[in-house]
């Protein structure tokens, strides 16, 4: 359970024998590739101790102070893994992400479906904005017609339903006055109510039982027994969970690990990723227009990954890392997104070479930490693609 910092602190003190448990700078590496996170530390909120001296799976609350000046309390894993799917700035401030993307009241119940609504209208007459009608039926009409109507519409779950109306009273046979007894309840008479659509859309004898004063234990029991019927209310549809979910089919029939050209592979948007390509592609020869490969499993409602550059002949996929314009990229859940695509590569038959920059550490052990696109980086890659399939193999495709 997280603790306050000062009892964190003093209990770090007891437990290692220390005044200073961890000196300034022993997790200065694990930190450096959060520089947002660096940013938005203040020690004089947390009682003078410092970022780098605080471990990144410390269960310990932090004060946090982002660029807008919101003062927040949270865990370093909670900010650490803080950045969802959004590429905001303001994913690193819980309140600044409320502002961002506000959530919606409930302002109305929810409405039936489109095709319920026009097939409703197209069967009843046209009355405005507003809900149908409650006028008394005409003279000599009985209210079993609009009881009807009024259930068929409450089946779809568009229309609420509506209160039964006041009985009336009716004339004595012997005086000819208005009597004071009401009529007969609905439960004695074969026409449904208008309190009850569900007792409308079925049979007599079946309304007849339902209306009956009953234990609860005997009506839960009928209603789990009785079949549904089209005047049920409608079920929310469930949130699909990551095995339920369907898979694209648009991936080619192919065997696994083989390269190809993805139509749902999104578009390369960064300059210096096209910088990499274009001088990697100007010492080495290799097939130009690949986007894809295709893995055994399904990652992220694929089975196909698209790496940053597809060297086919090797079968190396080569990725460029950076931490992005806001810090948002390639840390927290992404980072395990990467690690993921990384295995599926590899159970494929394909190596991962990625170059990390931004102080992003190695995931794998032909990673390269650099500090970004040098004159440097393509030597440094080609000597590793020679560690990873061998001089002979790699020298082959060099260009003369």
């Amino acid at each position: 359970m997280p603790e306050p910092i000062a009892a964190w602190w003093a209990r770090r003190r007891t437990s290692r024998g220390l005044a200073v448990p961890y000196p300034v700078g022993s997790y200065r590496e694990a930190w450096a590739s959060y520089p947002v996170l660096v940013r938005q530390y203040r020690p004089e909120h947390n009682g003078g101790i410092v970022l780098s001296q605080i471990p990144p799976a410390a269960d310990v609350w932090l004060c946090w102070l982002c660029d807008a000046g919101h003062v927040f309390v949270a865990t370093p894993d909670e900010q650490r893994h803080r950045p969802g799917r959004e590429r905001r700035r303001s994913s690193w401030c819980p309140e600044c992400s409320e502002l961002a993307a506000p959530r919606a009241l409930p302002m109305r119940p929810p409405m039936a479906p489109a095709a319920v609504v026009r097939a409703q209208a197209e069967g009843m007459p046209a009355q405005g904005p507003s809900a149908p009608a409650q006028d008394s039926p005409a003279p000599g009409q009985s209210w079993a017609a609009p009881a009807q109507a009024w259930a068929a519409q409450s089946a779809g779950g568009a229309v609420p339903t509506a209160p039964s109306p006041p009985p009336r009273r009716r004339r004595g046979s012997s005086t000819g006055l208005p009597s004071t007894t009401p009529r007969a309840d609905a439960s004695r008479s074969p026409e449904p109510s208008r309190a009850s659509p569900m007792e409308g859309a079925s049979p007599p004898t079946e309304v007849a039982h339902t209306e009956r004063p009953s234990p609860p234990v005997e009506a839960a029991r009928t209603e789990r027994a009785s079949p549904p019927t089209r005047a049920s209310r409608p079920t929310r549809a469930s949130r699909p969970t990551r095995a339920s979910r369907p898979v694209c089919d648009k991936t080619p029939a192919l065997p696994t690990g083989t390269p190809f050209v993805s139509v749902c592979a999104p578009k390369p948007a960064s300059a210096v990723e096209a910088e990499l390509r274009a001088e990697l592609t100007a010492r080495l020869e290799f097939e130009p227009g690949l986007n894809a490969v295709r893995v055994g499993r399904p990652f992220f409602d694929h089975v196909e990954v698209w790496p940053d550059i597809v060297l086919s002949e090797l079968r190396v996929a080569i990725e460029y890392d950076s931490t992005g314009r806001h810090g948002l990229e390639h840390v927290g859940h992404r980072e395990t997104a990467d690690r993921r695509k990384d295995a599926a590569l590899r159970a494929a038959g394909w190596e991962v070479v990625r170059l990390r920059t931004g102080k992003l550490p190695a995931l794998g052990p032909h990673d390269l930490q650099l500090s970004g696109l040098t004159r440097q980086t393509v030597p440094l890659l080609l000597d590793e693609l020679r560690a990873i399939r061998g001089p002979l193999l790699v020298d082959a495709y060099l260009r003369r």
